[in-house]
């Protein structure tokens, strides 16, 4: 999945150009480029789909020049997950109606690549054969409000990557129900990854979202035909803005989660970002040739790399400055950047976000 805007990693992250398509870590390549990397390791790179924006579909294939126009989804609008993960899991069936399907994010960061991919193949055994949903879950190390938990129920098995039948989903707790989850040991965060087979998923749908399920199988042999875009076009139109976590997960009685680390992190938001960074003796992490510290720590400063910046006296801040756009925001108030894009596209219009 490649669609997203990553507005809280504005303004590195522009419409024009999300973080997905960025070298956000400064190793050299994007976010997409390491995901799509990394699951070369789980299957030929035939049967890798990425699902993005109409607007990204170049963006894509330049960033991916191995994959063939035929792998590439693009949505005419952004409806959330439910609706591309449907719209994906139709042209497998097509293609293999005995696939087995892993979804995942472009943007995320893996740092243990092999426990990954012994974890992915793990779960691909489970749900090959069997009328399952499974997510990935990591356990937690702080009681962190910005990401989705799962309860599970605890065999008090110790096994490696061990599967649980899931009690409840909780999106975005509160910081007091987060330290509860915490302390419970009963909670995954949500990893936002998914596995199961292509015909699971389709009857999940059916079962559960039945108008949006009709509307992708209304016609059925429309799939690699010329006519398609037109229909998905329309499919999308009529689709409700919905999160598979939403529309499926939190509803089927057959959901099952996989306790794993790996070195995990969607990469959010800059306080994410700041914890992949490598700090200098004073806790920054700074992205950027020439910039100048003074009584300054605990900041993440990422600058153009021929841009001198000199900072005095700051503590615990963002800045940041890309395409002549500067951002200086406090870390503990980075939740506020939406706002800040949407105040700017309100007042300053299109051109700045």
């Amino acid at each position: 999945m490649a669609g997203g805007v990553g507005s809280r990693f504005w303004p590195m992250s522009r419409n024009a150009h999300p973080k997905q398509f960025l070298d956000i870590l400064g190793t050299g390549k994007s976010l997409l480029q390491q995901t799509y990397e990394r699951f070369l390791s789980v299957c030929p790179k035939e049967n890798i789909i990425i699902v993005t924006n109409a607007d990204y579909t170049d963006l894509v294939q330049s960033q991916l020049p191995d994959i063939n126009a035929d792998q590439i989804l693009a949505e005419p609008f952004r409806k959330n997950t439910a609706p591309c993960i449907l719209y994906a899991a139709k042209k497998i069936a097509l293609r293999n109606p005995k696939a087995n399907i892993v979804v995942a994010p472009s943007d995320h960061v893996i740092l243990k690549e092999e426990a990954f991919i012994r974890a992915i193949q793990q779960g691909l055994e489970f749900t090959s054969d069997k009328d399952v949903l499974l997510t990935l879950g990591i356990q937690p190390s702080r009681p962190d409000t910005g990401y989705g938990y799962i309860q599970f129920i605890d065999d008090k098995s110790t096994d490696e990557n061990k599967i649980s039948k899931v009690k409840t989903f909780t999106e975005k707790p509160n910081l007091e129900m987060a330290k509860f989850f915490l302390q419970s040991g009963e909670f995954l965060w949500n990893a936002g990854i998914f596995l199961w087979n292509v015909q699971s998923i389709l009857k999940a749908f059916e079962m559960y979202l039945p108008d949006m399920y009709a509307i992708f199988d209304a016609e059925e042999n429309i799939y690699d035909t010329e006519n398609e875009n037109e229909f998905i076009h329309q499919a999308f139109h009529q689709c409700t803005n919905i999160s598979i976590d939403f529309a499926v997960m939190e509803k089927a009685n057959n959901v099952h989660v996989m306790s794993a680390e790996f070195g995990w992190s969607d990469l959010g938001t800059y306080g994410s970002l700041y914890e992949h960074v490598k700090h200098d003796e004073n806790q920054n992490a700074i992205v950027g040739k020439y910039v100048m510290t003074y009584d300054t720590k605990n900041c993440i400063v990422n600058v153009p790399k021929d841009k001198l910046v000199v900072l005095q006296g700051l503590d615990d801040y963002i800045v940041v400055e890309s395409d002549s756009i500067l951002l200086v925001c406090k870390k503990s108030d980075e939740q506020q950047i939406r706002q800040f894009v949407n105040d700017v596209k309100l007042k300053r219009g299109d051109k700045f976000v």
